[in-house]
């Protein structure tokens, strides 16, 4: 678990865990509203060297943002709004999963079958700060590389 005292800290940690994705990459965000998962998503696109401005995709549902430095695009999409799995493959996330690093928000229970190889990250805003904390879980072959992860996210 990663401890992050400011909205800045939040991005700079995502800006780390956008350096280690890549294309086919599937990264599930977790918490409340507020917790600080566009943020997060945010510094994931900083690393990837995505086309932005990146914000919550509430109302579009499933934003996509190209490279500029020719790795792979970031498909943002927040599954809040939507009803069901069926609705989920109305988007076609298979389709742009292996070329994609793809985030969905609010998608745990949604997603799982896109990709048996994913990270689960669920962030815990401290309503007395503006701290937040970061909980990772690899499934896959990312389950046995989430050590390394955490302590390049750390800075380590």
């Amino acid at each position: 678990m990663l401890t992050m005292a400011t909205a800045d800290d939040t991005r700079a940690v995502g800006r780390r865990l956008g350096e280690r994705l890549g294309a086919g990459d599937l990264v599930v965000l977790a918490g409340g509203l507020g917790a600080g998962k566009t943020t997060m998503t945010q510094g994931i696109g900083e690393g990837l060297g995505i086309r932005g401005p990146v914000t919550s995709p509430t109302f579009v549902i499933a934003r996509a943002h190209p490279s500029l430095v020719g790795g792979a695009a970031l498909v943002h999409v927040d599954a809040y709004r939507l009803g069901g799995s069926a609705e989920l493959d109305d988007l076609d996330l298979d389709t742009d999963l292996t070329q994609s690093v793809t985030i969905v928000e609010w998608g745990s229970g949604l997603v799982e079958e896109l990709s048996p190889d994913r990270l689960e990250l669920t962030l815990t805003a401290d309503p007395a700060t503006e701290s937040r904390t970061l909980d990772l879980v690899g499934r896959g072959r990312w389950a046995e590389r989430v050590d390394e992860l955490v302590a390049h996210l750390e800075g380590r």
